[in-house]
């Protein structure tokens, strides 16, 4: 069983048991926290599948938070304009929240 859903602007594929980077979820979300998202766009179940339109009704996905601040990997950004002499290094981390799915309700 999996279901595709829609956390903060991303759409995902959740599987019991499996583990999920989102975007940071806030200072509010501590570690063992249970999170549920209901914005489901589909759903599939021993080969049935429920397409919403725009989501399915009373399907949700649980969550608890493992970690609730992880840093992604470092991006450089780096501008140049030749013979002119400008360069420009610019770094940035992004913060994630790891999740793992708990169940889904359908």
């Amino acid at each position: 069983m999996y279901a595709i859903v829609e956390i903060q602007g991303q759409q995902f594929k959740a599987e019991a048991g499996k583990f999920l980077y989102v975007h940071y979820l806030g200072e509010d979300k501590k570690q063992g926290d249970s999170v549920e998202f209901d914005r489901v766009l589909l759903c599939e179940a021993d080969g049935n599948v429920k397409v919403g339109a725009p989501t399915v009704e009373g399907a949700k996905v649980v969550c608890e938070v493992a970690e609730p601040l992880v840093k992604g990997d470092k991006v450089l950004v780096f501008k140049k304009k030749r013979r002119k002499g400008y360069r420009r290094l610019n770094g940035h981390r992004q913060y994630f929240t790891k999740i793992v799915i708990k169940e889904l309700v359908a």
